[in-house]
């Protein structure tokens, strides 16, 4: 009989939970909902995330080998981030504002463990040989996501000169990366169906970005918040395309990718909607809102189904 495999992309489950908590955060901030409403998927996406970790280290230590081979998986290994990216996002919106020091240490605990993460897999990707066509948006996660990610978490809790840093570093990776990666996906054959809903992370770094200046910068609108908006609609628009692809899609862990990067979406349309103001806008946070939280309801509820009947993880012999 065959025995679970535990993937490295499970980490996006608690992920995409957290992109929907920064929605609602983002949206009581604005005095559109209740702050609890935040808080309670703040503490969900805790406990998925704990059962994500949990999971994942009983199989990556049940055999020799397995955690570094994950690691050093050019395909699998970029999702490792995710296991310390999330809890960043965490101890900044729902410990920081009611314990402040401990919710500090937290962020600058795993805001170390994400830049040295980074720097070791921009080292393997140096180090180890790296084929072109297993290059995929994925690798946009160990820097781009933990640098712009880190930015907004200090940010957060105060740390606006460290996070200015750490928003360099996720800005100046994505530029890299994504030019590579953007060739990849232009020029190479087609990525493969379990890689294909990597690329609606190409969402995520000029949407994550905005939300990293705007809590850096307080909130304000000015060219650099145009500028990364600018880029953030193509993107968006570039999905549209897609869609008769995506919706081919069998259903699996890897669905998780559309989650976290449609919620910055969110997140940073609530942002603008709620600086700029346009007649209506009070209804627009709530279609957002109802929009993301309908959606990403849907996935967390098939995946629960598929784990019921054991379908969801992939097998080993």
């Amino acid at each position: 009989m065959g025995k679970e495999k535990i993937p490295l992309n499970i980490f996006s489950i608690p992920f995409g939970l957290a992109g929907l908590a920064g929605c609602w955060v983002t949206a009581s901030e604005q005095n559109h909902v209740p702050v609890w409403v935040g808080n309670m998927i703040l503490i969900i996406t805790a406990i998925v995330w704990l059962l994500a970790v949990a999971a994942y280290l009983r199989y990556a230590l049940s055999g020799p080998g397995r955690l570094m081979a994950d690691l050093t998986d050019n395909i699998a290994g970029p999702f490792a981030s995710l296991a310390v990216i999330t809890p960043m996002l965490l101890a900044a919106q729902g410990l920081f504002p009611y314990a402040p020091t401990a919710g500090k240490v937290l962020v600058d605990i795993f805001v170390v463990l994400t830049v040295v993460l980074g720097g070791w897999f921009t080292g393997q990707w140096i180090y180890g040989p790296l084929d072109i066509d297993r290059l995929h948006p994925g690798y946009f996660l160990p820097t781009v996501a933990g640098g712009l990610v880190a930015a907004e978490a200090t940010a957060r809790v105060g740390q606006f000169r460290v996070a200015e840093a750490l928003l360099g570093l996720g800005v100046l990776c994505w530029f890299v990366l994504g030019s590579m990666i953007m060739g990849r996906l232009f020029f190479r054959p087609a990525l493969p169906p379990a890689l294909l809903p990597t690329v609606a992370i190409e969402m995520a770094p000029p949407t994550v970005g905005s939300i990293a200046y705007f809590a850096i910068n307080g909130d304000r609108v000015d060219s650099i918040a145009a500028f990364l908006a600018g880029y953030a609609v193509l993107m968006v628009l570039a999905q549209v395309r897609l869609l008769p692809a995506y919706l081919r899609l069998p259903f699996g862990p890897g669905t998780w990718a559309f989650a976290f990067s449609s919620a910055a979406v969110v997140t940073t349309a609530l942002h603008w909607n709620g600086l700029q103001r346009p007649g209506g806008y009070t209804a627009y946070a709530f279609i957002l809102l109802a929009a993301i939280s309908a959606f990403i309801a849907w996935v967390a509820a098939r995946t629960i189904q598929e784990l019921m009947r054991n379908q969801f993880l992939p097998h080993t012999p």
